[in-house]
């Protein structure tokens, strides 16, 4: 007895995972002399509808076995429970070994994750890879918008995932400040805003200038009707527009550094930053470092310029530069217009290059949506083309766009759903959902709850959806206490926290000899299992599986909070046993949601 205590002891630093591939691998090699590594052999969670804790698949053995896969199976699971300590029981299914651990085991699991307060997060060291991760990217001719919300919040969790991962992480932005969508918005304000100002007007500063980016299509649009009328294709109406060419000729005059229009721009810029400062804050985002189109696309150009001289790309007879991507299976790529002016390629060939010049970089992740998978195929080529070692080793983390229940937005039409309205609007929603939690609590407790409820709402919603699909935001579905939600993660952890307060104990001693019931080994197993979770988000860039685990394991704990009494529980070790579960359910909660980005309130 003594050495099985020994051994548990030693396991219980483990992961169980890892205990029980050793532990095939070694009845493998005593059964049948086979040499399988440990990595090859993968348990996985047992199926609720069958006993067990975790379940080997024994096919791929049955050719050292030479046996039927139920003698296979049978034979291991012998060997397990003769020489693991770990393992108390198991049964088989076909060619499926199920494992039922020992009691024992999830009781000293559990001690090892209490007693250690960064369970599940990889710290980074001196050796970490470093990786860049690009996110929001916003142009200053508007605010930012619900498709915004979405790539801010996948950008940001996918860092922290990855930090929680033991990797260095440098969070950066491209802004992009200039172009002929820039001009736009700064001719509409010359042309019709008489001097507004975000003071004068009492707007945000970029939702001041987004007001003239919709201004300026307004009255685009008229101006091609009327074009057409007087018999003109649309081609030609869109060309002729003599607002697009005063539009572009400002843009040619921007590039050539004209004092004034340099002066309007900075300062319609400025105004648009502090409005996205503020915007950023309200979600819980931030860079490490921020790019400016206005200083990288310089870069570009000479990048692309260069590239003539090297024969890498050419010159077409009205000025306009290009990359030949045929041979490649590509097309031909403008990089640069007759007029000499920048296109997005020629600002992110420049920005790669800057970066990095800055940071020495192992990995560069751009978070964009779906519709960009092609310019960045092209990226790669035309970076490693330039002789550029990472340029084909850029990862472009493709998502899907985001609409709500009325179709899609669209800038121009001043028809997408602002980010701070949406803000507002989750938490105003938060506050009316949760009226009658808010008893006992000041206005004070009680606006900051609804902050961090309505907040969660929105980021669980849009994070728990695989990133590559598109998804429907539904703002009234995303607050409800009782479904899949960011609201029901958050009521959970209010809830332990309250049992933790209410029993005046923390950290309780569980003493040698309590075991765990079948439902409370269930729950030790699922909190064990979130490094697991860690490192999959991050081998496979998907906030959805820590949201997901987050649910599976709030759900798990609701039930045994209904099935079992804690505070009042009579044979007190058992009761310290579940409130040792429920501190560890609670602090494993929180982690798995700040890497979402998410604050869990202490009370509700």
């Amino acid at each position: 007895m003594r050495f099985k205590e020994k051994r548990i002891n030693f396991y219980k630093v483990m992961a169980i995972e890892k205990v029980i591939s050793a532990g095939v691998s070694n009845a493998l090699k005593s059964l049948y002399g086979a040499d399988v590594k440990e990595s090859e052999i993968v348990p996985q969670a047992t199926r609720k509808e069958f006993e067990g804790n975790l379940t080997i698949v024994v096919f791929p053995f049955l050719k050292v076995s030479r046996k039927s896969p139920e003698s296979t199976a049978s034979e291991i699971g012998e060997r397990l429970v003769k020489n693991e300590p770990a393992v108390k029981s198991f049964n088989v299914v076909k060619g499926f070994l199920n494992i039922t651990i020992n009691p024992e085991y999830w009781v000293n699991i559990l001690k090892t994750i209490a007693g250690n307060e960064n369970f599940g997060i990889t710290a980074a060291d001196k050796d970490s890879e470093l990786v860049m991760v690009e996110y929001s990217s916003p142009n200053t001719n508007k605010p930012l918008h619900l498709g915004h919300v979405r790539n801010n919040l996948l950008g940001y969790s996918l860092s922290k995932i990855l930090e929680a991962n033991g990797k260095k992480v440098v969070k950066t932005n491209i802004v992009n400040d200039r172009g002929i969508h820039i001009c736009k918005s700064m001719l509409a304000w010359k042309k019709w805003g008489n001097g507004a100002t975000p003071k004068s007007s009492g707007k945000k500063g970029d939702h001041l200038i987004g007001d003239f980016y919709v201004e300026f299509d307004k009255h685009f649009k008229k101006e091609i009707e009327e074009l057409i009328s007087k018999g003109m294709t649309k081609e030609e109406a869109e060309s002729s527009s003599p607002l697009m060419l005063e539009a572009r000729e400002m843009l040619r005059k921007w590039e050539a550094g004209d004092p004034e229009v340099r002066k309007l721009w900075e300062t319609m810029n400025n105004w648009v930053y502090e409005g996205f400062n503020e915007t950023y804050g309200r979600l819980g985002v931030n860079f490490d470092k921020i790019y400016y189109e206005s200083d990288t696309y310089l870069e570009g150009k000479d990048l692309v310029l260069d590239g003539i001289e090297k024969g890498i790309m050419y010159r077409k007879e009205d000025g306009s530069v290009w990359a030949d991507l045929t041979q490649d299976g590509l097309d031909h790529k403008l990089l640069l217009r007759s007029d000499g002016t920048s296109v997005y390629m020629t600002q992110d060939i420049g920005t790669a290059k800057l970066r990095y010049q800055d940071f020495p970089i192992d990995k560069m992740i751009y978070v964009v949506g779906n519709e960009q998978n092609y310019h960045f195929q092209v990226l790669a080529l035309i970076l490693d083309k330039l002789g550029f070692k990472w340029g084909k080793d850029l990862t472009h983390f493709s998502y899907g766009m985001v609409e709500l229940p009325e179709g899609k937005m669209k800038s121009r039409e001043g028809t997408v759903v602002d980010a701070d309205d949406l803000i507002d609007k989750m938490i105003s929603d938060a506050k009316e959902a949760s009226a009658e939690r808010f008893v006992d609590m000041t206005e004070e407790e009680a606006s900051e709850i609804a902050r961090m409820v309505g907040l969660g709402a929105l980021k669980y919603f849009l994070l728990k959806v695989d990133p590559k699909k598109n998804m429907l935001f539904n703002p009234k579905e995303s607050i409800d206490f009782n479904g899949n939600t960011g609201p029901f993660l958050q009521y959970t952890y209010a809830r332990i926290r309250s049992v933790v307060r209410k029993s005046g104990i923390n950290n309780p001693e569980v003493e040698a000899g309590v075991l765990p019931n079948e439902k409370e080994s269930a729950l030790i197993q699922k909190i064990a299992d979130f490094p697991n979770i860690v490192k999959e988000a991050g081998k496979n860039y998907s906030p959805a599986l820590i949201a997901n685990y987050c649910y599976d394991l709030a759900k798990e704990y609701n039930q045994f909070y209904h099935d079992y009494p804690i505070l009042k529980e009579e044979n007190t070790q058992v009761k310290y046993l579940r409130l040792l579960i429920s501190e560890v359910v609670g602090r494993t909660l929180k982690t798995a949601a700040s890497l979402l980005g998410m604050e869990m309130p202490e009370r509700m």
